[in-house]
């Protein structure tokens, strides 16, 4: 039986369809997908993210542990900043990408994907050796809300006694919800700005009605995933995995090869400069049909990669992709032939992100 979040009883009887989602039942949509990416985009969007996993670090190791298996440097992180990057393998594939939140007096804390929790607890425990550290696993008894969009900083305002708009983007605080313990962060998923949060699962459905209550649009999955990849955001499963290396990803900014030693940093010093190994990059097709994950790319009749997503965008009104191509045929200009459904389609190489909010 899949799991359920704090929210699913709200989903189930206001018309969310549902669906499994990495063994969880989770709504993909509401009304229409274009409706809900565009209510983000223009206003307001409310996403259920309670079924990411939420770990906590204490113990005088936590640092250390976090160093030995996370691309980023967590030893910079000032108190309330949250920090992206990647677990990789020895061999330099991603095993997850993540955020780690430095918390005062709280200590660290990761959220990882859904589909790679338990994987990524294995490997914490796997790795921890001596180390004094202890690692909670926060996600069946909590809940995790994100309000995103242009609208979403002044919808948030009074919900809790700390205003979310105080908060530099990616940075948190800890706060209070009737009274329980709260986190908020100024984070997300969608190429907005926006507010998550965290707390309690007896918490979550009082805080879902009072955002809805306040004009935030519910919104599912397929818009979250339609918005994520205007916004250029990989997705583990998709552009990420465990054949595949951040620098190939596009993600060396999350990769501190000069931090100390961590899980994957030799292979990925000897894997910076294969000039086999192809690269993610973004394409717009000529025409409206849409490249499907696992399309084959071609040019001059020889394959030269694969699309990893692909959507019709709602806010560029284009069909857009992310692909892995060879490095040779990665530059913005460069036309490819895309077999959709055994037709050939033109598509062209196209900058990231395909869509970037407005400077306030």
């Amino acid at each position: 039986m899949a799991n359920r979040t704090p929210l699913h009883d709200w989903h189930a009887t206001h018309g969310g369809r549902m669906v499994d989602f990495a063994g969880w039942d989770m709504p993909v949509q509401y009304t229409s997908i274009t409706e809900e990416h565009q209510a983000v985009r223009n206003a307001a969007g409310l996403f259920d993210i309670s079924h990411m996993g939420r770990l906590t670090f204490t113990g005088t190791d936590a640092l250390d542990l976090i160093q030995h298996v996370f691309t980023n440097n967590a030893a910079t992180l000032k108190e309330g900043q949250v920090r992206y990057g990647l677990v990789c393998n020895e061999q330099g594939g991603i095993r997850d990408d993540v955020l780690v939140y430095r918390w005062p007096t709280y200590g660290y804390a990761m959220v990882v994907n859904a589909s790679n929790r338990d994987k990524i607890v294995a490997w914490l425990a796997e790795h921890k050796g001596s180390r004094q550290v202890m690692i909670e696993d926060r996600t069946l008894d909590s809940a995790m809300i994100a309000v995103q969009g242009p609208g979403a900083l002044e919808l948030c305002r009074g919900v809790t006694p700390f205003d979310a708009s105080q908060l530099a983007y990616y940075y948190s605080a800890h706060t209070t919800y009737r009274g329980q313990e709260c986190v908020v962060s100024r984070t997300g998923y969608t190429g907005e700005d926006g507010v998550e949060y965290m707390v309690p699962a007896a918490a979550g459905a009082a805080l879902w009605e009072a955002l809805i209550g306040r004009g935030a649009r519910a919104c599912g999955l397929g818009a979250r995933d339609t918005l994520r990849l205007e916004a250029a955001m990989p997705l583990y499963g998709h552009e990420l995995g465990e054949e595949i290396d951040p620098l190939q990803a596009g993600l060396g900014w999350a990769v501190k090869l000069d931090k100390g030693d961590f899980i994957g940093r030799d292979a990925l010093l000897r894997r910076r400069d294969d000039p086999t190994l192809r690269v993610r990059v973004g394409l717009e097709m000529a025409g409206k049909r849409i490249a499907r994950e696992g399309s084959i790319l071609s040019r001059d009749g020889k394959e030269i990669g694969r699309v990893a997503s692909g959507t019709f965008a709602p806010t560029v009104a284009k069909a857009i992709a992310m692909a892995y191509v060879a490095r040779g045929c990665a530059e913005p200009g460069t036309t490819l032939d895309v077999d959709v459904r055994g037709k050939s389609e033109a598509a062209r190489v196209v900058p990231l992100p395909f869509y970037k909010r407005p400077k306030a």
